[in-house]
């Protein structure tokens, strides 16, 4: 054989090589089961181009085959090695290799479902008002307001309309069907017990007596249920003064040494003539000293004349005790001074007062009842408070109960003045006691006072407002003195002075 086709021939054993070696790990993987499982007999065993049968459901009496208890390989071959044992019924009850790997391979678990972040609570929305209310202030001398109160629903709705008048002052006229009670305190209550038709709107009025000339007085008003216990709406008012005409102010002109152009003129001509005075006493100085000299002289004397020698003199310097008496007396000045201005700083500050900056978010506010104030994230205002009889908060609306407890019930105004939902907690809204002493919202009782819905437990809508019933639960006679109001824990918060 030539060495050209020995050569070929070998370089083409050893490129089928490569190509069986590169085809050996795409071949599939035979299970251990149907590796161990001996050979069938040609007319039994399935082929490959043929797809296997489908699973067959077992008949109710019979007991389906699990994955434990496979028909094994082993009894077929015992069988086959029995002498005189006909193989046809083996054949037919022996299943192929495929079928048996399908049952013995666990099941592929589903896989997990992608994760999907939990749906955030949706804020909370006010619910419609079916009756709105609206107060304006009239231009007049005397204080007057203007109540409207509207009825958008379709039926009829029986109301109770108050409007709280300032400290100190008393009606002097009130529309039909209105009257004024003594709300506690020096506190003037007014009344309205209406029955609103359908798409229909009332007006109602009130006029006080000035308690000062001038000043500006707020008179919330509320429309509420039937029974006067939850609001439909509330709404306040400040009546002002209208400013008196003042007459010009007669302009007099300032007296000369009260003008600036007069005083610097002044200034300056003094200044002028100082210094003429000292060149001219100068002047007369230099002219008698060179007398003295020519006349001394006797006529021919060199001039300048020589100077003479001057005998040393002793620098005098101050006692030791005075310097030691001078350097006290600064140090005791110094020392006092800081102490003096130490001591009124810290008598300055006022321990009632809430911390405006630092970890505060905002500035403290402090008011009366109906007048809107403001924090960081809401606007609060307190339109009245009332308080049962001392012993009456029982545990029957599952708030708080003392022996000598009472509930006290405000009607607050709450609108989110941010562009974001906002949440806030009952913990954080407190009734001020005498003393010093505070309570917070007793939750249950403000979630039986709102009809069983929480009025903290979902955010407030970005731009929304909700009148509502919030419940203090206090022990003792006297009422609250201020209402604290916040929108969350580090808020500055305001502070509402009841009347």
């Amino acid at each position: 054989m030539p060495a050209s086709t020995r050569h070929h021939r070998a370089l083409a054993v050893f490129v089928h090589c490569l190509g069986i070696l590169a085809a050996v790990p795409a071949l599939p993987a035979a299970a251990p089961e149907a590796a161990a499982a001996p050979r069938t007999p040609a007319a039994t065993r399935p082929s490959v181009a043929t797809r296997p049968p489908p699973a067959v459901t077992p008949p109710p009496g019979a007991t389906p085959p699990t994955a434990a208890t496979p028909p094994t390989v082993a009894a077929t071959q015992s069988a086959a090695a029995m002498p005189g044992v006909p193989m046809a019924p083996l054949v037919k009850a022996t299943q192929p290799p495929v079928a048996v790997v399908a049952r013995v391979a666990q099941p592929t678990p589903p896989s997990a479902p992608p994760a999907v972040a939990p749906p955030s609570r949706p804020p909370a929305s006010a619910p419609p008002q079916q009756v709105t209310v609206a107060v304006a202030p009239e231009s007049s001398p005397a204080p007057k307001y203007r109540i409207q109160v509207r009825n958008v629903g379709n039926a009829p709705v029986d109301t109770t309309v108050r409007q709280e008048l300032p400290p100190g002052s008393s009606p002097t006229a009130i529309s039909a069907g209105g009257r004024s009670t003594r709300a506690g305190g020096s506190t003037t209550e007014v009344t309205w017990r209406l029955r609103l038709p359908a798409h229909s709107t009332t007006t109602l009025g009130t006029a006080l007596a000035a308690t000062a000339p001038g000043q500006p007085l707020t008179a919330p008003a509320c429309a509420f249920t039937s029974d006067g216990t939850r609001p439909y709406d509330c709404a306040t008012a400040t009546w002002k003064a209208a400013p008196a005409p003042t007459p010009a102010a007669k302009v007099t002109e300032a007296p000369p040494w009260r003008r600036y152009p007069v005083l610097l003129a002044g200034l300056g001509g003094l200044l002028l003539i100082s210094a003429a005075l000292v060149w001219v006493w100068r002047r007369r100085r230099g002219r008698r000293v060179t007398a003295a000299a020519l006349a001394s002289s006797g006529g021919g004397t060199i001039y300048p004349r020589p100077a003479a020698p001057r005998p040393a003199r002793r620098r005098r310097t101050p006692p030791v005790w005075l310097l030691v008496g001078a350097a006290v007396v600064v140090l005791a000045g110094v020392v006092g001074t800081a102490g003096w201005t130490a001591t009124r700083r810290v008598s300055a500050i006022d321990t009632q007062k809430q911390p405006t900056s630092g970890a505060w978010m905002g500035t403290a506010v402090t008011g009366p009842v109906g007048v809107p104030l403001r924090e960081s994230a809401f606007e609060f205002t307190v339109y009245r408070m009332s308080c049962g009889a001392p012993g009456t908060a029982g545990s029957a609306d599952g708030g708080a109960a003392f022996a000598n407890g009472r509930r006290c019930q405000a009607t607050v105004g709450v609108r989110n003045v941010t562009g974001d939902h906002q949440p806030w907690h009952g913990q954080m809204q407190r009734a001020y006691l005498p003393g010093g002493r505070w309570v917070s919202t007793d939750e249950p009782a403000t979630r039986a006072a709102n009809l069983g819905r929480d009025v903290f437990a979902d955010p407030m809508a970005a731009g929304t407002r909700m009148v509502l019933p919030l419940v203090f639960t206090v022990d003792g006679r006297d009422p609250p003195q201020q209402l604290e109001l916040r929108s969350g824990v580090f808020s500055a918060g305001v502070r509402v002075h009841m009347p």
